[in-house]
């Protein structure tokens, strides 16, 4: 979207896909801030990534993958691929994460309001737990460590704690009954002793931690 980390609108609306995207996705990273440069400056290559995980397609989730040259596995939600191939024209790109090797994943547990959920390495440690309403297949990642205590990155479950403090919706929507019920379910997850932290990928108040 930024070739040289500046603001490009031709950049923009040729990697969007078109002018409708366009008007609702303004934006641009600057010059070294994107993910694969983050990562190069922790001594991090893309090469040694065991595994990507995407809570969901959108734009600013998916736009950038191709960045990721050699990742040894990329998996979204089998539901938000679905989705993402049925609004294509409206809200989705499927240039963004096509010839990535991106493969959809099965629910295989059922943890959630929508009692759908994906134990990733089937220990408990990393789990994709679907929350519905922003789109159908999009997912939080929920890590646990040894003792129990997690922490929870909940996507566009809401745009920022205040999300789920204060119940505001996000305001782009497939399902507003099921967005609701979602977002009840990371509030009370916020509210467990367990819980380290929530982190809403728009939330301009999270700084990097550890």
């Amino acid at each position: 979207m930024s070739p040289n980390g500046e603001y490009d609108k031709k950049a923009q609306i040729k990697s969007l896909g078109g002018y409708p995207l366009y008007r609702t996705n303004q934006g641009f990273v600057p010059a070294g801030e994107t993910a694969c440069e983050q990562l190069e400056k922790m001594g991090i290559a893309s090469s040694d990534l065991d595994l990507i995980l995407l809570s969901h397609l959108d734009c600013d989730h998916a736009n950038g993958l191709k960045d990721f040259s050699s990742p040894k596995k990329i998996l979204v939600s089998k539901e938000e691929l679905r989705f993402a191939v049925k609004q294509n024209r409206i809200r989705y790109n499927k240039e963004w994460w096509e010839n990535t090797g991106i493969e959809g994943f099965d629910w295989n547990g059922t943890e959630g309001t929508a009692q759908k959920s994906f134990d990733v390495f089937g220990d408990g440690s990393l789990v994709m737990v679907n929350i519905p309403g922003h789109s159908d297949g999009q997912c939080a990642l929920k890590v646990t460590g040894e003792d129990g205590r997690f922490c929870l990155f909940c996507a566009d479950g809401g745009y920022a704690e205040k999300s789920w403090k204060q119940m505001i919706l996000p305001g782009i929507s497939a399902n507003k009954n099921l967005q609701r019920k979602s977002l009840e379910w990371i509030r009370m997850q916020s509210e467990s002793t367990s819980c380290v932290g929530v982190f809403a990928n728009h939330d301009a108040a999270v700084e990097p931690d550890i």
